[in-house]
């Protein structure tokens, strides 16, 4: 008989998560959906293409609203088991609240990891190339800036043609190994640069041990320079504003390629944010699932439905400003960064702590 009520909990818990999960990929769907199409109004692609652009970006939206998924599931699972006296009939079989509570936070628990490890690298393959198509089809794609497993590429538009850039990894403000490849309005090669390292800091940029290939009417040139000066539309802050979109990098490219990611110019601060962030999400379910068990379990009692409505919805917002609050914080130093990740975590296990005292009580 335990096994059967457990597998009821469990079986309709996850029913209840999907269909919540399902709602909202439905309302990101909608409203994400106008972007795109206003964005390919003018662009000569498909008329499926903003449909598909739409389902590869939604996932990671979804993602980063679980916890308030989990949150939101929860509360509407145990208000209906309270409801339809599930709940009292849960507690004649020898299930108590706590009993109850344990076996829906673990199942969030254990759902966390599972999205870790298995959802979050789909997810950020699809953003990573949602992100390469629609930066092929962007207006300003003359102007172009792209990270992959061969290190940095650059395009711009100059006075003379087009210029671009490689370069194997980004260190601070230096580009290291550069290559710079200079073509006329033709598209024919007129300068090739090699540069060991390139301080990139300012818009002026500066190249030093700096070999100069140039081709003029037929006739190759070589020339060897200690330092040589370019002027781009783009700095260091520009370029590494590249680096700073966590849905790109999964959970296990944390694990496995950090050092990778460190050596081609990811910022170590922003990596560890971001694997803190990621690792705390099993943890940030098991909690969200504690408060709603606290919120609506404290009694057998039926209640109004729009309370417990208004209650989550307070709640959400209290939690996501609270989350914002401290990570803000960690980012201008005023707290260490990582505890701003985790602070949020403990504040919310101190209530969870006396909340479930309470309700075992009852």
């Amino acid at each position: 008989m335990n096994n059967t009520l457990v597998n009821y909990l469990l079986k309709n818990f996850l029913k209840t998560i999907l269909i919540v999960t399902s709602i909202v990929f439905c309302f990101g769907l909608i409203l994400n959906l106008f972007e795109e199409i206003e964005f390919f109004k003018n662009i000569q692609t498909g008329i499926f293409k903003p449909l598909i652009m739409t389902a590869l970006f939604v996932p990671s939206l979804v993602l980063k609203l679980l916890p308030f998924i989990i949150f939101i599931s929860s509360m509407w699972f145990m208000v209906k088991i309270r409801n339809n006296n599930d709940l009292l009939t849960l507690k004649i079989y020898g299930f108590s609240n706590i009993k109850i509570f344990l076996i829906l936070a673990i199942t969030s628990f254990v759902f966390g990891w599972i999205v870790l490890t298995l959802v979050s690298p789909v997810t950020s393959s699809m953003v990573k190339y949602y992100e390469k198509t629609k930066s092929q089809h962007a207006r300003d794609i003359d102007h172009l800036v792209t990270f992959n497993n061969n290190g940095l590429w650059i395009k711009e538009v100059v006075d003379k043609g087009d210029r671009i850039i490689s370069a194997e990894s980004i260190e601070s403000t230096i580009i290291k190994n550069v290559v710079i490849y200079e073509f006329d309005k033709n598209y024919k090669l007129q300068k090739k640069i090699i540069s060991k390292k390139v301080n990139i800091k300012n818009n002026n940029w500066i190249l030093t041990e700096v070999l100069i290939f140039s081709y003029k009417d037929g006739i190759y040139n070589k020339e060897q320079l200690s330092k040589y000066e370019i002027n781009s539309i783009y700095n260091h802050k520009k370029v590494t504003s590249l680096f700073r979109n966590s849905d790109t990098i999964s959970f296990i490219d944390l694990l496995v390629n950090s050092r990778f990611l460190i050596s081609k110019g990811y910022s170590k601060r922003f990596l560890d944010q971001t694997y803190h962030s990621m690792l705390s999400l099993p943890f940030f379910l098991f909690l969200m699932t504690s408060i709603a068990a606290i919120l609506t379990m404290h009694t057998l009692k039926r209640a109004d439905n729009y309370k417990f409505i208004i209650l989550g919805l307070v709640v959400c917002v209290f939690i996501y400003y609270f989350k914002d609050l401290s990570l803000a914080l960690g980012k201008t130093d005023r707290i260490p960064l990582i505890l701003s990740i985790w602070s949020p975590m403990i504040a919310l296990s101190l209530y969870t702590f006396i909340g479930v005292l309470q309700i075992n009580e009852n």
